[in-house]
């Protein structure tokens, strides 16, 4: 029996997406799997009046199961109005769906937006198989966002050893044929902690490692032949140094993680991006306050004594994206 996400009380992107090129600004897309996770994302859109996709990627299904996800998102919906938001603008998103037939599981479950990743495809069989998700999913009313230009780094079954730009040239002829609504495309993003080798970074005067530049030459072409089409960016999590500090300074091993600069993300979202992918900076949050709490803690054993601080501070960083990086805040 299938479920349409509009009984969940969630939004497809369309409208989100349009008021947001128009802005300047760029939805957050928060990956999630857990409860915690789902009352920070939530908690700090309504404190920050913000628009938010709540993402689920393959192996986050796999891992916490698609009913429950499901009704979580319902949740999420329902818990909003509860902190005072009248009309939650949320999303429910699949992340690198990699087949039709996981995508159509999902619009069949309740999700109101879905990626067909074709990108590490020839691109007559990326174009066939966005098409046919397209087809699907534009009958149903859900959004489709689509990947030209591969990413590299690992995130869930997602990895890729080299990254390869998105050829400006392709996209007009791309997103033609196969309807889609959003591109994600590749401009030096990646996913996960390590996005780039220290050999491809320089060291400034701390020894942290800077990342090299994002192609904003390619951004601005491929906007140039798009104009006004929502462009979408992976891999943008900042990986925070102060929470990777935290992490090593409590046991952890993360040496030379590095990430997107923050600066960087908010010249991009002030231009035709309109949605930005964070996962890594919560996982990294929620670790640096667990990691925190056991070396100052080692007596508790109760998980909620260390899942609030964890919480709290996966809110705070959502905060921070959203006011600081994406300036979705104030937007509904």
């Amino acid at each position: 029996m299938a479920v349409s996400y509009k009984e969940l009380g969630l939004v497809n992107t369309k409208e989100m997406f349009k008021k947001a090129v128009a802005g300047g600004y760029a939805i957050p897309a928060f990956n999630f799997n857990t409860m915690e996770q789902m009352q920070a994302i939530v908690q700090a859109a309504v404190k920050q009046k913000s628009p938010v996709i709540m993402q689920v990627s393959k192996g986050a299904r796999n891992y916490a199961n698609g009913t429950i996800l499901r009704y979580m998102a319902q949740g999420a919906v329902e818990y909003a109005k509860e902190l005072g938001c009248a009309n939650p603008q949320i999303v429910l998103h699949l992340d690198h769906g990699d087949s039709f037939e996981l995508c159509k599981d999902c619009i069949d479950n309740g999700f109101s937006s879905v990626m067909i990743d074709g990108s590490s495809l020839p691109y007559e069989d990326n174009i066939a198989l966005t098409k046919k998700v397209v087809e699907y999913a534009h009958a149903h009313d859900v959004t489709v966002e689509a990947e030209l230009g591969v990413l590299a780094g690992v995130e869930d079954e997602v990895q890729a050893e080299e990254s390869h730009y998105t050829k400006p040239e392709e996209v007009i002829d791309f997103a033609t044929r196969t309807g889609c609504d959003s591109l994600a495309i590749s401009i030096g993003t990646s996913h996960g902690a390590y996005k780039f080798k220290p050999e491809q970074c320089t060291r400034n005067a701390q020894g942290k490692l800077v990342p090299p530049p994002l192609a904003f030459d390619v951004l601005h072409a491929i906007e140039e032949k798009l104009p006004g089409f929502p462009i979408v960016l992976h891999g943008s999590s900042s990986v925070p140094q102060d929470e990777v500090d935290t992490i090593n300074a409590h046991g952890g091993k993360l040496p030379d993680a590095v990430g997107i600069p923050e600066e960087q993300l908010r010249e991009a979202s002030k231009s035709a991006v309109c949605k930005i992918n964070i996962d890594s900076d919560s996982r990294l949050a929620m670790t640096a306050a667990i990691r925190k709490y056991f070396d100052e803690h080692p007596e508790h054993f109760d998980p909620r004594q260390y899942l609030k601080p964890a919480r709290e501070n996966m809110q705070k960083m959502y905060e921070h994206k959203i006011v600081d990086v994406l300036g979705s805040n104030d937007k509904l």
